[in-house]
């Protein structure tokens, strides 16, 4: 990954642990990265209610995802994602 990459989705992290609109959606984004049989998968049209900078974060974290073949906890970032999960998917910890 690299600090581009790195930078969007640290950035995206930050978004989907607050509590907005915009919040959950980009929630529901990195967590059908995550685990899209258990979380969910991500609606495209979800799109047009986000920022245009959060959009582009998510066009730059994209592309990354299908590069690295990689699950976010390999890359460092369980941490992040487990709070994500607990907050925006809490049944998922019953």
């Amino acid at each position: 990954m690299n600090q581009t990459e790195q930078a969007a989705l640290e950035r995206l992290l930050k978004i989907a642990a607050s509590d907005t609109e915009q919040s959950r959606r980009v929630a529901d984004f990195l967590l059908a990265w995550w685990n899209a049989g258990s979380c969910g998968g991500f609606d495209l049209t979800s799109l047009w209610a986000l920022d245009r900078a959060i959009a582009d974060d998510m066009a730059i974290v994209f592309p990354m995802i299908a590069r690295v073949n990689s699950y976010p906890d390999s890359l460092g970032y369980k941490t992040q994602f487990e709070a994500i999960v607990r907050s925006w998917r809490p049944e998922l910890f019953e």
